[in-house]
């Protein structure tokens, strides 16, 4: 006993994961092994190797001489003993095989296996003769797989030599599979071939796979079409049995027509002719991308041949189908979407997976192939080296691509040869994972190495995924150098094109004017170019935000610091790109405030500052140029562009709300009309106060990118001073104020706009307090009490500003409420102006402001609570429509489902109105008309670039529903 004991642990010691195990195999052997434990110890798992083994040779004793006297045999089969369970019991059924595996090659695979079946290969359509055809295939098969595996464990063939000779193996198996089918049906009226597609058909293909085929006939001379095709079809079928039927040897592997026209629902054989006419009238995309890899595998090759010919000028066209790119990647994302459960272990379909890098690759063959033949490859690898030399894939990319491909097939097959079973998951016993990494030359830590490796690949393979097949032109317009093959223009426009850009040779000429050149700036720009040009192609307006860049780089290239910027902090540059295709607005403030790129590296830069800081340099700048209010309120300006660019970009990035974006734009203007309101004081007299109070969105805190500033002002002579020489002073004051904020600049202007006075434009500018407090005590009407629940100050004299909204609060807080005359007078104002405001021939269900559940309706429901309620209710006492709307459901005067769905809408609508103006740089009070302005707008707002239809849907379905909340609560209805 304690000699087994001692041999067990020198075993482990060796490297036997249960030496305890390998002890007794040893000991109950009936011919000792001992002399071959060195051999056994270096392959991926001497455990299995041994058990495999000691099976082995008590069925053959003979077999563990033969090794010894033949080092090459003995290397060959510990190989694969070492990895593949199912061979082994393969070779404990069928010993004599064990021979076959120390020669060179077993000869041409179609002829051994028809001679397998009983089939002479030189016949033109050879037939089975034998009983036992199906098992004697599969033993023949299973042989040839073994030899292979053997030189491929040993390392003795590449990765494309062993795909491409299983690819060939299975199409030669295909072959006796027919001419075991022709024994059963009788083809003489019919040619059939078997078009191989899929992996097999790019000679690509694994150890245990499906075989993706389609079945293509044709009648014999004098043949009936109609018979002949119902005898290809009985034929087809008979084969797909050949391969599928279980029997004492198992089965071959599935035989899938399933790529066929119209898929499994469509008839499984068809002529040429209906193959193309199918094509040409009903293909979907994808099944261009399938036909990509169709060759002619078994049967008439001559028909074969032919087929291919005839559909391969339809897969080469296949890109100028309209929408060609977006149902590639829509069909990649369906793939994604399906992966369940082990998506992560996925080698194939999880992310960083095979998938990953043969769409990517198709992608862009599909995309390129039409115009640059020398792309039309089948198999990946070959593929990939062929992009990478016409310069449509960088050296790198493509380097790093095929070297992650090449490590996950081989991990694939050795994870199918354990078994002999179709599998792509990466296992998480460690046991299973040491020999993986020990298969694959790692020794000294096989199941850390291994995965990390594995890791890494995946992680690069789906980072190149995801540059390469969401960004088809990387390298190839910006990067090339002088000395290389340079890209044709229709070549260059073609790439560009499919990736979305509407004016590819518009973009050619801003690519050139960027990357032309031997100045570090153009060098640096042939590096960040193949980047942003995809990441511009995943905005709404890849022309846009090229020519943005183009605009911005033109300004700033030569500072040191704004190329370095965007090439070393990728989140600048893509935040960057981000917001030119998608704001003209936006892109139309950093045209003129340029350093602002600045800002775009974090969130925290694009948070919203505080009022009182932004005051603070607006006072700053004032008192700087003292004297001179032009210039004071010039840098003002400068600072507001500088904070609606933060915000537009907050905005569109998702860093802020639409309630946020109303407070963050109308603090800006508070800010701004102080400012200004300080510089024209400064050459005033002194013998007023001012204040200016805010009305409308401002006064709401619900401002708009395309707001007016919507104020009265209110002004108090000092002691001692003539109220009239006071109002002419504050009447200067107003103007001037007005003037600075509306002179030509490069900035947004600040439109003033005093119109909710009294007495509207017929009134006079500025009124001191007890005009007001006597215009409002004898002339007001409802809608001037509706009006100023929205009052605020703004700026000036905060005491006088707090002495106006104490006075008017009697006004627009009646402490009784509203008679029902002045309600009745409210609902009738309300729809004249829905009758009459609206402009002349604007969709009413499409106006955002007017139109019914628009905002307009919202804030009137809101207001007329507030009217009816306020005087008896603090809580309503607010001048912002949601808030008002909180509070009326904390009183109990609005039920919480009608405020979700009056808020719902007025978020809805005002965010259209800002993504109107966002996107087209112009006000905009309605979702637009036409289909492209609201793709772009629907995708502003979140929506995938086929929303544009989904977003419309979802506007009436908002509207409609809050409507019927308005004709409810406002008018009683």
């Amino acid at each position: 006993m304690p000699r087994i004991e001692s041999t067990a642990a020198r075993l482990a010691k060796r490297g036997f994961a249960d030496g305890a195990r390998a002890a007794q195999l040893l000991r109950h052997a009936e011919t000792g092994m001992e002399d071959l434990l060195d051999s056994l110890v270096d392959v991926a798992d001497p455990d299995l190797a041994l058990a495999s083994l000691t099976r082995l040779a008590e069925r053959e004793p003979a077999v563990l001489d033969t090794l010894r006297g033949d080092e090459r045999l003995r290397t060959r089969l510990l190989s694969v003993l070492g990895v593949s369970a199912a061979l082994g019991e393969h070779l404990v059924r069928h010993p004599g095989q064990v021979a076959g595996l120390a020669a060179p090659d077993l000869g041409d695979a179609r002829a051994g296996l028809l001679r397998a079946v009983g089939a002479e290969p030189e016949e033109a359509e050879p037939r089975a003769r034998t009983e036992h055809a199906l098992v004697a295939l599969r033993v023949a098969y299973r042989e040839r797989l073994l030899h292979l595996a053997a030189r491929d464990l040993t390392g003795e063939t590449t990765l494309s030599e062993v795909t491409s000779e299983l690819s060939d193996l299975a199409g030669a198996a295909l072959e006796a599979a027919l001419a075991v089918a022709r024994s059963e049906v009788d083809d003489g009226e019919v040619r059939l071939a078997v078009i191989g597609m899929g992996k097999c058909g790019a000679r690509e293909l694994n150890y245990i796979s499906d075989v993706d085929v389609i079945f293509v006939a044709e009648p014999r001379e004098g043949a009936d079409e109609a018979k002949a095709l119902r005898t290809a079809t009985r034929l087809a079928q008979a084969m797909m049995r050949a391969c599928t039927v279980t029997t004492s040897e198992g089965s071959l592997w599935e035989v899938d027509a399933g790529l066929r026209p119209e898929g499994r629902s469509g008839p499984l054989v068809r002529t040429l002719g209906s193959h193309l006419a199918y094509y040409r009238r009903w293909a979907k995309t994808w099944e261009f991308q399938a036909l990509l890899k169709a060759r002619p595998l078994a049967g008439d090759l001559e028909l074969g041949n032919a087929y291919v010919q005839a559909v391969d000028d339809l897969v080469w066209t296949a890109a100028t189908r309209e929408h060609f790119v977006e149902d590639v990647q829509a069909m990649r994302r369906r793939v994604e979407a399906h992966v369940r459960g082990e998506g992560e272990r996925q080698l194939k379909l999880g992310p960083g997976g095979l998938r990953d890098i043969e769409f990517a690759v198709q992608l862009l063959q599909l995309v390129h192939g039409r115009l640059d033949p020398l792309l039309r490859r089948r198999a990946t690898l070959p593929a990939l080296a062929a992009l990478s030399r016409g310069g449509y894939v960088g050296r790198d990319d493509a380097r790093g691509l095929a070297e992650a491909y090449a490590f996950l097939r081989q991990v694939e097959h050795l994870l199918q040869l354990h078994r002999l079973r179709r599998t792509h998951i990466v296992p998480d016993d460690e046991a299973d994972l040491r020999r993986l990494g020990r298969a694959l030359g790692m020794q000294t830590d096989p199941v850390g190495e291994f995965t990390a490796r594995w890791r890494r690949h995946a992680m690069e393979a789906r980072r190149l995924h995801e540059k390469l097949f969401y960004r088809p032109l990387l390298q190839a317009v910006s990067r090339l150098r002088e000395s290389e093959a340079r890209l044709s223009t229709t070549a260059a426009k073609a790439r560009l094109e499919a990736l979305g850009y509407v004016d590819p040779a518009g973009a050619l000429r801003h690519i050139a004017g960027l990357a032309t050149g031997v100045s570090r700036r153009a060098a640096i720009q042939r590096t960040l170019l193949p980047v942003m040009l995809g990441w511009f192609a995943d905005t709404p307006d890849p022309d846009a935000a090229l020519l943005g860049f183009r605009q911005v780089s033109d300004k700033l290239g030569s500072t040191p610091w704004y190329l370095r910027l965007l090439r070393d902090e990728t989140a600048v540059a893509s935040r960057m790109a981000r917001v030119l295709g998608t704001s003209r607005y936006a892109t139309g403030l950093l045209m003129h405030a340029p350093d602002a790129v600045a800002m775009l590296g974090s969130d925290e830069e694009l948070a919203v500052r505080p009022a009182e800081t932004l005051l603070g340099e607006a006072s700053a700048a004032v008192s700087r140029h003292a004297g001179d209010p032009v210039t004071a309120v010039t840098a003002v300006r400068a600072l507001r562009r500088k904070e609606l660019f933060r915000t537009a970009v907050a905005d569109i990035s998702g860093l802020i709300d639409i309630e946020g974006v109303g407070g963050a734009l109308s603090a800006l203007s508070d800010v701004t009309l102080q400012a200004a309101l300080d510089a024209a004081l400064t050459k005033a007299p002194a013998v007023t106060s001012f204040a200016i109070i805010a009305m409308g969105r401002l006064g709401g805190m619900e401002s708009s990118y395309a707001s007016d500033a919507d104020v009265m002002f209110v002004h108090s002579p000092l002691p001692g001073v003539e109220e009239r020489e006071a109002t002419d002073a504050a009447f200067a004051v107003a103007n001037e104020l007005r003037r600075l904020l509306s002179l030509p600049a490069p900035d947004p202007p600040l439109i003033i706009d005093p119109d909710l006075r009294p007495e509207g434009r017929q009134g006079p500018l500025v009124r001191t307090l007890a005009s007001y407090r006597a215009y409002y005590s004898r002339w007001s009407s409802p809608w001037e009490s509706q009006a100023l629940l929205r009052a605020r100050f703004s700026a000036g004299d905060a005491a006088l500003g707090r002495e106006f909204i104490s006075m008017i609060d009697e006004l627009r807080y009646p402490q009784g409420g509203l008679h029902d005359d002045a309600v009745r007078e409210i609902r009738r104002l309300k729809a004249r102006m829905e009758a009459e405001r609206l402009p002349r021939g604007a969709d009413p269900a499409l106006h955002t402001k007017l139109g019914p559940g628009g905002l307009s309706d919202v804030e009137w429901v809101a207001q007329l609570l507030q009217l009816r309620h306020a005087g008896t209710l603090p809580s309503l006492r607010t001048t912002r429509t949601l808030d008002a709307l909180r509070a009326a459901v904390s009183e109990g005067l609005l039920a919480p489902a009608d405020e979700r769905v009056l808020a719902e809408a007025w978020r809805f609508a005002s965010r259209i109105r800002d993504a109107n103006m966002l996107v087209k740089g112009r006000a905009g009070d309605s979702v637009p008309r036409e289909s492209g302005e609201r793709k772009l707008v629907a995708q502003t707002l979140g929506y995938p670039p086929d929303g544009s239809e989904d977003f419309l849907d979802d506007y009436r379905r908002v509207t409609r529903r809050a409507r019927q909340v308005v004709d409810r609560v406002f008018y009683g209805e």
